[in-house]
């Protein structure tokens, strides 16, 4: 049953393998998260999961110039990588437009089985220990999948800025 885990070197093997689903998908993926680590990382020889590993654990608490800190989760199944969430601590001028407090992707080999919806709803409690009462969350307009999967975490439409849409998704359950 999957679950949301520290990132771990345990599951380098799965996490490479997605990594290359991400590239075939979208060769032009230098933009993105998986661009990052694969320009970073990757490149810098044989232990690169674990040095990702580790960076990415520290950016909790000390992050990257010009970053908030980030709180990282893969999503996984045993030793299957399935998808990441991050959470992101508070929001700067940049992701109060676009980033939100939560962002996340689940490999391509593993979509469509509801497991953005599942991590989703299981991150959220996550984001409420780190004080957000509600978190903002984007996508893109043709996203409607993404849509759909914030939509069911309780997420509510605030705007569109330009072709992001911005929802607001309750943390923690309402009170009776």
């Amino acid at each position: 049953m999957p679950e949301l885990i520290d990132p771990t070197a345990r599951l380098a093997p799965s996490f490479t393998e997605a990594l290359r689903e991400f590239t075939a998908e979208d060769p032009d993926v230098a933009h993105s998260w998986t661009g990052m680590v694969i320009d970073r990382f990757q490149r810098a020889g044989p232990d690169w999961v674990a040095a990702y590993v580790e960076a990415e654990l520290g950016w909790r608490t000390v992050p990257p110039a010009g970053f908030v800190p980030v709180t990282t989760l893969w999503w996984a199944d045993g030793e299957t990588y399935l998808g990441r969430i991050s959470i992101r601590h508070f929001l700067n001028d940049a992701l109060i437009e676009i980033g939100g407090h939560i962002g996340y992707d689940v490999r391509p080999s593993a979509r469509r089985r509801g497991h953005s919806t599942a991590m989703l709803a299981a991150a959220l409690p996550r984001a409420a220990a780190l004080g957000i009462d509600k978190a903002l969350i984007t996508c893109d307009e043709s996203n409607i999948a993404s849509r759909k999967v914030i939509e069911r975490n309780g997420g509510v439409l605030e705007d569109r800025r330009g072709t992001t849409l911005r929802f607001w998704a309750p943390t923690a359950p309402a009170q009776d």
